[in-house]
């Protein structure tokens, strides 16, 4: 069997969980937690960061510290995964559904402008796959409008923006270090705070709406309940376990962009006998190799293909109904079609990856479509 995913182990995580025990600190913020955060803070200049217990969650405190409700609107990417829209919706906002680029699942920058209104609050992109979008565009309509741009960064840990590291040029920003991610915790995320006037508020609501932080710092001589919040901040188990997947990040990227390379290389040479496209890199994106997709022409295809792949013990997965189809919201959309992100729903279809993958699994799934008429 050639499973979709498979977590990867560097060796070190348990050695470095077993050293947080005997710390004597596992609850949040201890020693591993403060490494890790410095780590991305220094490595990729992000102005303060906070780990969290998931991408979720970091997105959650996104829609607090810009004092969403339902007197506002939140522009979001129909084809991503329901966190990037619930988060605000539990705030009470509305969201309003953009569509893909007709080569690649992000969101499509010419079509937001259209989308803006007086109610508008902020604007959430999704670097899916990793690959950016055009942040200059979005950030001159953020300037433009007086928005708040949050990047959805889950998929996009070292990946770059004409050299800029995703998650750094919006005004906040989202990880995931969910087990399907290139370095991982398990769950696990990460907010990203890039304007200074929401860095003290962040650890506020970080900590249940505390000023337990500063407490602990010394800066107060007594913490207490200050704002709104919730237990946002994981244990140092979790930060311990992502601190041994920190230290190997640079190895495990140069072996999934390999791999990434290798099945490029392979079905590019049966692109026309499948009728796929191959993932669209434009210019100003890097590949951080977080997966590797293709497109069919039609749904019927793409069943065919994961049904003769399942015979064969190959493990490959189609996500994301359109956000705007999904039950929650088929009864109340009343936008525009989304043709775009409702091809990549019925179209997209993504194979294994992950790092102990090797070249000889990778043939084996090639070999398989070779054989599909």
């Amino acid at each position: 069997m050639i499973p979709f995913n498979k977590p990867f182990l560097t060796g070190k995580e348990t050695f470095y969980i077993e050293k947080a025990v005997q710390s004597g600190k596992l609850s949040g913020n201890g020693i591993y937690t403060q490494k890790c955060q410095e780590f991305f803070e220094k490595t990729y200049n992000f102005k303060k960061c906070l780990l969290t217990t998931s991408c979720t969650d970091a997105l959650e405190m996104c829609a607090m510290l810009i004092d969403c409700d339902s007197n506002d609107e939140i522009i979001v990417p129909s084809y991503t995964f329901v966190s990037s829209a619930v988060a605000f919706t539990r705030q009470g906002a509305k969201i309003i559904f953009a569509d893909s680029l007709p080569n690649h699942p992000n969101i499509d920058t010419s079509k937001i402008e259209s989308l803006i209104t007086s109610k508008t609050k902020a604007i959430v992109v999704v670097h899916y796959a990793g690959v950016a979008v055009d942040m200059d565009e979005v950030m001159a309509l953020a300037i433009k409008y007086n928005l708040v741009v949050i990047e959805d960064a889950a998929q996009a840990i070292d990946s770059f923006y004409k050299g800029k590291p995703l998650g750094s040029i919006g005004h906040l920003a989202a990880f995931s270090f969910h087990e399907t991610k290139n370095i991982i915790s398990g769950e696990g995320g990460m907010l990203v705070i890039n304007d200074d006037k929401y860095c003290s508020r962040a650890e506020i609501i970080w900590e249940k709406g505390t000023n337990r932080a500063s407490f602990f710092r010394g800066e107060v001589n007594k913490y207490g309940w200050v704002d709104t919040g919730s237990s946002f901040l994981p244990s140092e188990i979790i930060a311990a376990f992502l601190w041994a997947q920190i230290e190997n990040l640079q190895k495990i990227q140069t072996k999934r962009k390999q791999l990434w390379q290798y099945y490029y290389a392979k079905l590019n040479l049966l692109k026309d006998q499948l009728n796929i496209k191959l993932p669209f890199l434009p210019e100003y994106a890097t590949n951080n190799a977080h997966m590797f997709y293709v497109v069919f022409s039609n749904l019927d295809n793409r069943t065919r293909v994961i049904e003769e792949l399942k015979l064969n013990g190959i493990n490959a997965v189609f996500h994301y109904i359109s956000l705007h189809s999904s039950p929650y919201h088929i009864n109340n959309y009343k936008g525009e079609i989304l043709a775009n992100t409702d091809k990549f729903t019925t179209n997209l279809l993504r194979f294994p990856m992950y790092f102990e993958l090797n070249f000889e699994e990778i043939d084996r799934i090639v070999d398989v479509l070779k054989q599909i008429e």
